[in-house]
């Protein structure tokens, strides 16, 4: 490790990675509730070995921890996602691909292979435990045991990492970026898995510039498509700047589009710049399209076109309003909450549908150098009211998953679940809240022996 690596933020502290493979049953205070019954999946990158250049975050190979949930216990089980670069790094005993597959430092052997990482997402769809990483392919795992299974090759071609599961048709509709041949194009594609697993529309547009889309949002019968200035450049790259670079004079554009449509009619509408990774949830009343998103003044996490390191920003949720009868294309934006955060969810029962209650991670002290989340929120979208529990300082959950109660549940009558970093202790804990009384904490926790690094997405699948 060179001395850049030995104090990049990424690699140390909760960051850095665990290389072991775990079994453990947990010990539970508190109770779970009988009723909770299922798997917690929680994706996220976690270097097999040490960095070939200069690492960035979102460039870790995936890991996957499974909390197993039963009459009221807890096991746990972490593995890798053995991808193809995986595999050939394993082989070799080290790091062979550079950061996000850069060519300028991967190993000469391996170029041209695949260096997916399946890091960021883990859904359930059609039967399949699928992780995503918004590069590549969906891959496949076994849900029981979190064995690798391999590429899913219907999907012809990269696939986000943040699919939208159809309540109502069961269908999986997704998208990519960069999705052309060339690194860093400007290419989109639109596509939908039915409710067998079987992928029945891919189709590609250009987007107004190549950007980096992390999300997209649905509703019951339109998909968006956010194009902000987070742009990417080849050319940019092979001459020594960022490949991906803060570019705010290009301004925020947003396709949309009728899911019964072809892509030749998407319009573009625009706001100023702003940066979202993450949406709460989307829906439509009439003519108007309502969106909840956690926005940011400036895309945090990468740097300015000039090359400078990327400045100091948080998100907050904001509503993003589209009127498909009026005139003018202009998004008009309005703040929800005025506390920091990330990692919206929601009842997902209410997927692309009018919904009352959100949840995320917040950021309550805002003076740490990282972001560094201390809060789990609760927010009342009907009468405005957020509730919030703090955590002490050190401690930091990850993204709170909801869960309901029955399958039949009224919206947001459940619980959320999290994986918490006991700052204090050097390990982590799995919680369970009452979704509805976020601020009373959590009502049980199940005590893991070690960290769990911190990661980006997970979700849940009842037994």
């Amino acid at each position: 490790m060179d001395g850049s690596q030995a104090i990049n933020p990424y690699l140390v502290g909760n960051f850095a990675p665990v290389r072991s493979e775990d079994d453990f049953e947990l010990e539970v205070t508190g109770q779970i509730p009988a009723a909770l019954a299922g798997t917690f999946y929680r994706n996220g990158p976690n270097p097999q070995f040490e960095p070939r250049d200069a690492y960035h975050w979102f460039s870790g190979d995936g890991m996957i921890h499974g909390f197993f949930v039963e009459d009221g216990k807890v096991r746990y089980r972490n593995r890798y996602v053995r991808t193809p670069k995986w595999e050939l790094e394993h082989g070799a005993g080290q790091s062979l691909f550079g950061t996000f597959g850069n060519p300028m430092t991967t190993d000469p052997a391996v170029m041209g292979k695949d260096s997916g990482v399946a890091n960021t997402n883990i859904v359930w769809h059609a039967g399949k435990l699928l992780a995503l990483e918004e590069g590549h392919r969906p891959f496949e795992l076994d849900p029981a045991t979190l064995e690798s299974r391999g590429y899913r090759e219907e999907y012809r071609g990269k696939v986000t990492a943040h699919p939208k599961l159809d309540p109502e048709t069961g269908e999986m509709v997704w998208f990519a970026y960069s999705a052309g041949p060339a690194p860093l194009n400007g290419t989109c594609s639109y596509g939908v898995t039915d409710k067998t697993g079987a992928v029945v529309r891919r189709d590609d547009f250009e987007a107004p510039f190549p950007s980096m889309v992390h999300d997209f949002l649905v509703t019951k019968r339109h998909a968006l498509f956010p194009i902000l200035p987070l742009t990417m450049s080849l050319q940019r790259a092979m001459t020594g700047g960022p490949p991906i670079a803060w570019e705010p004079d290009k301004g925020s554009h947003v396709g949309v589009m009728r899911r019964d449509a072809g892509v030749e009619t998407i319009r573009w509408f625009t706001t100023d710049a702003c940066y979202v990774f993450h949406p709460m949830n989307a829906w439509e009343e009439g003519d108007l399209i309502y969106a909840d998103v956690m926005e940011y003044p400036v895309a945090p996490l990468f740097p300015t076109l000039d090359g400078k390191p990327p400045k100091d920003a948080f998100a907050k949720l904001v509503r993003w309003t589209f009127d498909l009868a009026a005139g003018s294309n202009t998004i008009k934006r309005t703040p929800v909450d005025d506390l920091a955060g990330e990692f919206p969810r929601f009842d997902e029962r209410r997927a692309g549908l009018g919904y009352r209650h959100g949840w995320f991670a917040g950021i309550t002290r805002t003076g740490a150098q990282q972001i560094r989340f201390d809060t789990i929120s609760h927010i009342d979208l009907q009468s405005g009211r957020r509730t919030d529990h703090l955590y002490d300082a050190g401690d930091s959950p990850g993204e709170p998953v909801f869960v309901p109660r029955s399958a039949d549940a009224a919206e947001g009558d459940g619980w959320l679940v999290a994986v918490v970093f006991r700052g204090g202790e050097d390990r982590s804990d799995f919680v369970v809240y009452d979704a509805q009384d976020v601020a009373a904490g959590p009502i049980a926790t199940a005590r893991v022996p070690r960290r769990v690094p911190f990661g980006f997405h997970g979700n849940w699948k009842a037994a």
